[in-house]
């Protein structure tokens, strides 16, 4: 059975696909969300043929890891970014990867009209990728990461309109600082009961900084977000995503190395029997 502990390539962002799956392994990881992101981390690409795709699943097995989760990213506030979306889930249906995590697009900008009609205008497009998605076998993850799901709370009234089995929050720890301006520990609480996917990420310096280290080395209290999470029975992916002080990145060896810091952190507070 796949560790529910993994880790984002995005962790990686502008280093190779197999310098990210020997970086994780190498710190003691045995799972990996993959990074499906185009014009960020694309390292596995929306056009991958399927002889392209049979590699990467190749790759990922000889780095001794299993992919329990993806990100695929998309504007889900445009036609363009559904077409786009579709075919993330048509790579995670090939890989057999039953999370795909995604932001919704869009942004709260009055210039654009209202938050309600942006809401509105995205529920309507969003459904028929949800029935999609559920035909595929696929859990839909919209992350805390601005716009319509900027926190917690606003992403569980998100998704209860959405009203689908298969779509849930994938809560980010620190984006509802960097985003929302909220703090996680304040926040779980309302999303706790949607939560499907959990991207394990810590903060350092002031709220609006973009500065994203090691686990265990930022402020995020993250035995208060675990508790929450346990208390509603919470059983997904729990994905670890590294971005430090944004491009560049450090050196790879340094990555590495707040890699191997996170997986001792998260060992030592939290066994493998005390996942949320």
């Amino acid at each position: 059975m796949a560790d529910r502990l993994a880790v984002s390539t995005n962790s990686y962002h502008s280093y190779s696909f197999e310098e990210a799956l020997a970086g994780i392994a190498g710190a003691g990881y045995t799972s990996v969300e993959l990074s499906s992101v185009p014009g960020w981390t694309e390292h596995v690409r929306r056009d991958a043929s399927d002889a392209e795709l049979d590699t990467v699943k190749r790759q990922v097995a000889d780095a001794g890891l299993d992919t329990i989760s993806m990100s695929g990213h998309s504007d889900l506030a445009s036609e363009e970014g559904i077409a786009a979306f579709r075919k993330a889930l048509r790579i995670a249906k090939f890989l057999n990867i039953p999370y795909v995590t995604t932001s919704t697009g869009g942004h709260d900008d009055s210039s654009t009209g209202s938050v309600e009609d942006q809401r509105r205008e995205f529920l309507a497009m969003f459904g028929p990728l949800a029935d999609e998605a559920a035909e595929a076998g696929i859990t839909i993850c919209i992350e805390t990461h601005g716009g319509l799901s900027s926190t917690g709370a606003k992403s569980a009234e998100l998704v209860q309109a959405i009203g689908k089995p298969n779509v849930g929050i994938n809560y980010d720890t620190a984006n509802v600082i960097f985003y929302g301006g909220v703090r996680p520990e304040d926040d779980i609480a309302a999303a706790a009961p949607f939560v499907n996917h959990l991207h394990l990420k810590d903060k350092a310096g002031g709220d609006q900084e973009w500065n994203f280290p090691a686990i265990g080395t930022g402020n995020v209290d993250f035995a208060v977000v675990f508790k929450a999470l346990r208390d509603v029975g919470f059983n997904g992916p729990v994905s670890v995503e590294l971005e430090f002080q944004g491009e560049p990145w450090p050196p790879l060896d340094d990555v590495n190395a707040a890699m191997a810091t996170s997986y001792e952190f998260i060992r030592q507070h939290l066994p493998k029997a005390e996942l949320p």
